[in-house]
């Protein structure tokens, strides 16, 4: 194959040289080129073969490494508890689906509850106002800019959509709480979000025409922000048509198991007390804030984003410009460290008891029948004859890999040396997809397409902690790599 390969490449070189001597553009596909590629495939004994198989079925399916496949084993010898497998549909909430993930199981242990589910439409409405809000309040800064202007068009070729991440989830159950699932519950919009972000993207294209014509005609800041702020009311009343109004107030119910005590003097000699469980339904109010206080006021986790992005510098602090959700809040920061840093640190969380929010790019390798993430699961190479490996350097660098996806990490599963060879993650796409809604993936997907975890603070290494302290690298709201991970889907 190497030798077909060269013989390959000189006789192009030939070939083109030859073009270019009969006053053809360089670069140009000739006749004599076309020529040259049918007399190589001539050459080849398996093209037949190769052109039946794959004209008359699926590449993927002819490509299935099937060795790997047969030798998958779903255990893991140190599991975390999951929760109820849910579908996040037609929408992109994964980043969502992966906060509530993480927080649920909290909720479950103290009550004892074996099925309990956050409310994703009360968040996602909050969300979406969030995200209006703050495009405008974008739009007001920049209406003085050219309309060519790279940040603005970017911003006007999609205001606002589902995608987000860790911190946009934090920031928006402490700002406004969260409710069970049974407070408010998905709609046909919530569950498929196409529609209503169209509306809510015309209208907010609508509003930055506008301001940006009232700035042109002398109007001030306040005349601007007054405009804004009727705009933003229309965006509320079309949210609320989408999702219904979120609860002020709500009343949560759940069993408690009680054990009642009663005396056996008449029938035991002994005198002993017998003790009888018994289910007793529980009914209490609750508003959105109340309810995170009580169940979740505690989580004082301080989560550090750590990324592996081997295009950028190594152990470096980024921080991006407007990446955020919510307007009053802080960008966003990204410590960049090497792939093992991250899978390090992923383990330790897991014996810490600690689920692992994490993005990746989901699209790479995935083996759907079998709930399996794994490097080479599809053997694209063998089937075609030809070589499409890459650095992840390269990858990222050339817009060939990107952050579109976030899941938790529930387990490893480790070798006789004690290091993790494959992890057990919940995914949102349902039940029906992998196994129960459950993936395995192993490690060499990880280091492949894992591209952040989140990282309880105090587990950094004094050596990482101290870097979080450098003064960080500011990076452009375009910036592809990092704008993706703000944009989980």
């Amino acid at each position: 194959m190497r030798i077909w390969r060269m013989f390959l490449l000189s006789t192009l070189v030939l070939a083109a040289t030859s073009a270019f001597g009969q006053g053809q553009k360089p670069g140009a596909i000739t006749p004599q080129l076309l020529a040259e590629f049918e007399k190589q495939l001539a050459q080849d004994p398996t093209i037949t073969s190769l052109i039946n198989a794959t004209t008359n079925n699926d590449i993927q399916s002819l490509s299935l490494n099937r060795d790997l496949v047969n030798s998958f084993d779903g255990k893991f010898n140190f599991e975390l508890k999951g929760t109820r497998i849910i579908d996040q549909k037609s929408s992109g909430r994964c980043w969502m689906f992966a906060g509530c993930n993480v927080v649920t199981p909290r909720v479950m242990t103290k009550l004892k509850l074996s099925d309990f589910a956050l409310s994703q439409a009360y968040l996602a409405f909050y969300d979406r106002l969030e995200k209006s809000n703050l495009f405008l309040e974008t739009m007001i800064a920049m209406r003085g800019r050219d309309i060519n202007d790279r940040a603005l068009q970017m911003y006007l070729d999609n205001p606002i959509g589902d995608g987000g991440w860790w911190e946009y989830f934090e920031g928006l159950v402490r700002k406004y709480g969260v409710v069970p699932a049974s407070a408010m519950p998905e709609t046909k919009q919530s569950a498929s979000t196409g529609r209503t972000n169209d509306l809510l993207n015309t209208l907010l294209r609508k509003s930055t025409a506008e301001i940006r014509r009232m700035h042109q005609s002398g109007k001030n800041e306040q005349a601007i922000r007054s405009y804004k702020t009727e705009r933003l009311g229309d965006i509320y009343r079309l949210l609320i048509a989408a999702y219904g109004k979120p609860p002020k107030e709500f009343v949560f119910r759940y069993e408690d198991t009680r054990k009642d005590t009663t005396s056996s003097a008449a029938t035991d000699s002994t005198n002993k007390s017998d003790s009888v469980e018994t289910k007793v339904l529980i009914e209490r109010t609750f508003t959105p804030e109340t309810f995170f206080k009580e169940f979740y006021g505690d989580l004082t986790t301080e989560y550090v984003a750590i990324v592996n992005n081997p295009a950028k510098e190594d152990r470096t602090l980024f921080e991006m410009i407007s990446s955020r959700n919510i307007f009053e809040q802080p960008d966003i920061r990204f410590l960049n460290l090497p792939i093992a840093s991250l899978k390090e640190y992923t383990y330790k969380m897991i014996q810490d008891s600690q689920i692992v929010w994490f993005a990746c790019d989901v699209g790479r390798d995935n083996f759907r029948d079998s709930g399996m993430f794994a490097a080479n699961v599809w053997d694209y190479s063998g089937t075609l004859g030809i070589d499409f490996k890459t650095t992840k350097a390269d990858r990222i660098a050339y817009r060939d890999e990107h952050p579109n996806h976030a899941m938790v990490i529930l387990a490893a599963d480790t070798a006789a040396n004690g290091v993790p060879r494959k992890w057990k993650v919940e995914n949102s796409w349902g039940a029906g997809i992998g196994s129960g809604g459950y993936w395995t993936m192993y490690d060499s997907w990880f280091e492949d397409n894992v591209l952040l975890v989140m990282v309880d603070k105090k587990l950094l290494s004094p050596a990482d902690a101290a870097l979080l302290e450098q003064k960080p690298v500011i990076v452009e709201d375009w910036e592809p790599f990092f704008r993706g991970l703000t944009e989980l889907k």
